[in-house]
């Protein structure tokens, strides 16, 4: 139990004053548990079970043990409950003092964040892993941005393509977190800002509109009903039967023919393919990404690609594998499911997939948010494939309900 190599820090040593409770924020009930169990839901639903130290008001700590390391043994996740500071930043350091040697990763996450879903924590350590450096999730800024002075006057409009709304968990390399917070001088809004004074490099991947922060009463009534849909949507079945909603799986495939122009570029399972005849499509003609983009909409009874984006028009014009396998899993959260696994066989000559393999899967699996694994087959000179005219792929989701 204590060999994990991930670790999840919950601050939650707040008073959370604007919420109006008389207990910190992160003990004021939510739903059948509190701010604070729900956020500890998940973080215990990750893929990969993590080490997960509970930052609490000193007075919390005993109450904190009791209450939810049970919760984390069941998961067997080790567990702990550490007094917080002054400040945030002092909570978190002494989050980081508590954990073992052995964790290579770590995640920072804000209990007042507690519907952010399981499916945004594994991605920050996914991109982690692969990117060696800082990772927050973000969301882009939809509103118009005024930038104000005294009075509330209005001083200039702030464009707001480079602007993202930060979120939590943020995840970083464990000894570059330890250096970061070993050098700071000054208090930081958040750990990406501390983790950048220390010149470490911060990518954002995309965040999720349900890790909304409840910091007003407003936010906790949000977040009541949408906990109440929740265990409401888990306790009833669509035939009516009370008992959690099943897993479901779905089906894709996707055919494309080799394009004209024999320069034309190859992409293939998200990756470029040098030197390799290309797919015709109105995209790019990436047969596995879009095998896998059906697969996960029928899985969710979100109709298929062609449905949901369209055959033609401009604005997918040319566009990547990426770009619908986000959209894709964007809509299949929104509908109220996580995904699970995913597989996806290739069909053809060429390319010779074997070398590349494991680069595609990586790939795939951090657009996707769930392991991706990636096989291939040829079909013996058989039809359209077998005769080089060709690339068909074969596609299955499991989704979960969130």
């Amino acid at each position: 139990m204590s060999a994990s190599r991930v670790a999840v820090i919950v601050v939650a040593a707040g008073s959370g004053s604007r919420l109006g409770h008389a207990e910190p924020k992160a003990f004021v009930p939510l739903g059948s548990d509190t701010i604070l169990g729900v956020a500890l839901d998940a973080a215990l639903g990750m893929r990969e079970t993590p080490h997960v130290i509970v930052v609490v008001p000193a007075d919390r700590v005993d109450e904190t043990r009791a209450r939810y390391g049970p919760v984390a043994d069941a998961a067997s996740a080790p567990f702990e409950a550490v007094a917080g500071g002054a400040t945030r930043q002092e909570s978190v350091a002494r989050g980081l003092a508590a954990l073992p040697q052995q964790v290579a990763v770590v995640l920072v996450h804000d209990a007042a964040r507690p519907l952010t879903p399981s499916v945004v924590f594994d991605e920050v350590v996914a991109a982690v892993r692969s990117r060696g450096h800082g990772v927050v999730p973000a969301l882009d800024v939809a509103d118009t941005i005024k930038r104000v002075g005294e009075h509330g006057r209005v001083l200039e409009t702030v464009e707001r393509s480079e602007l993202v709304a930060v979120q939590t968990p943020q995840g970083f390399p464990r000894r570059a977190l330890d250096a970061a917070y070993a050098a700071a001088t000054t208090e930081f809004t958040d750990d990406a800002a501390l983790a950048a004074s220390a010149d470490m490099t911060v990518d954002v991947v995309p965040g999720d509109a349900r890790s909304f922060k409840v910091t007003l009463p407003a936010d906790l009534r949000r977040a009541e009903a949408m906990v109440a849909e929740r265990e409401a949507a888990r306790g009833a079945r669509p035939d009516g039967v009370r008992g959690p909603i099943a897993p479901r799986i779905g089906t894709g495939i996707d055919v494309h023919a080799f394009a004209d122009d024999p320069s034309a570029p190859l992409w293939l399972a998200g990756l470029h393919w040098p030197g390799e005849h290309g797919l015709s499509g109105h995209s790019d003609g990436d047969a596995a990404s879009h095998a896998v983009c059906d697969a996960l909409l029928a899985a969710a009874g979100l109709g298929d690609v062609g449905a949901v984006f369209g055959i033609g028009g401009p604005r997918f014009e040319g566009a990547h594998g990426e770009v619908f396998l986000a959209e894709t899993v964007r809509r299949v959260r929104e509908a109220g499911f996580v995904v699970g696994n995913v597989t996806v066989q290739v069909v053809g000559n060429r390319p010779k997939l074997a070398p590349r393999r494991a680069e595609a899967e990586a790939y795939l699996s951090r657009i996707v948010g769930a392991p991706v694994s990636v096989t291939a087959t040829t079909s013996d000179a058989l039809g359209f494939a077998g005769r080089g005219e060709g690339v068909a792929a074969i596609a299955t989701a499991l989704v979960l309900p969130a």
